[in-house]
């Protein structure tokens, strides 16, 4: 059986000596960018590999992106071989954040045609909770070669965007929390508030109290009452910075509600442009 979505943490149990199956940890703070890889050091799943969201996940930073602009894919490509992922491997991708960065390599692997990923329900926080096993030990890496298949249809550009918003062909879900969407507090970028027209889907609300995803046939009563008449295919997702947003993704396609999309540059990549348009609290600015 192959995992797509999410998996849950006893499943992975069971097959940890499976040579067939990649861990990936991708653990990371945007306020201490090493203390990932330091908490990888100090403990994860066995066998786990560690990918860092800037180092590994994103590529250098421009003066008109994001930012966490996409990375070089064939670099990453190169990545993922290095890390023993092929066309075979089943990949299991997880943080302590409920998904929050790990969505970010799941979505990735998507774009390059590796649809065996999945994110580990409840993540590090859960697998704890259940007394699983954690380790120290580096793992030997016997590498691979990753066949990359390239698909640019998941992921949306900035002009992509105000097209498919004049033409109202889109919807667009904001992934962040209701106060950064309002435009009430901003923590991280230099400009508050959102995207005219999008709608707000903080990922938080994808979760159960315990942190695991909640269950697919609410998530997609949830996620049709917000998106009304438009199609999964025609659902936009965007976050900070094209991170966080992979969430909903994730939540929508373990609904069954396929194929919605991400704006990669997301807000930070918006308002690089001071021509484009934005509202907050409540009033709209250059529309």
């Amino acid at each position: 059986m192959r995992y797509t979505t999410i998996i849950t943490a006893e499943t992975l149990h069971q097959n940890l000596a499976n040579p067939d199956w990649v861990i990936m940890d991708c653990r990371f703070s945007l306020s201490n960018l090493q203390s990932g890889e330091l908490a990888y050091r100090q403990g994860h799943l066995p066998q786990a590999r560690y990918a860092h969201l800037n180092n590994d996940l994103s590529s250098m930073l421009g003066s008109l992106t994001g930012r966490h602009p996409l990375p070089n894919f064939k670099a990453l490509s190169e990545k993922l071989g290095a890390w023993g992922i092929h066309s075979r491997s089943q990949v299991v991708v997880y943080d302590d954040m409920n998904g929050a960065f790990a969505g970010r390599l799941w979505w990735l692997l998507r774009c390059l045609g590796h649809d065996h990923v999945a994110v580990l329900d409840g993540g590090l926080t859960h697998w704890r909770r259940l007394g699983l096993p954690m380790t120290t030990r580096l793992p030997r890496i016997k590498a691979a070669d990753f066949r990359a298949y390239l698909n640019q249809a998941h992921w949306l550009t900035a002009t992509d965007v105000q097209a498919g918003l004049s033409r109202k062909t889109i919807c667009l879900l904001d992934a962040r929390t209701p106060e950064r969407y309002q435009g009430i507090q901003e923590p991280i970028d230099p400009v508050a508030g959102h995207i005219p027209s999008a709608l707000n889907r903080p990922i938080q609300n994808n979760l159960a109290p315990n942190g695991l995803l909640l269950p697919a046939a609410q998530l997609k009563q949830q996620f049709k009452q917000l998106i009304s008449n438009h199609s999964a295919e025609q659902v936009v997702h965007y976050c900070g910075s094209g991170v966080t947003a992979c969430h909903n993704v994730l939540a929508m396609e373990y609904a069954g509600l396929s194929d919605s999309k991400l704006y990669a540059g997301s807000w930070s990549d918006w308002i690089s442009n001071k021509n484009r348009p934005i509202t907050a609290l409540g009033t709209i600015i250059n529309g």
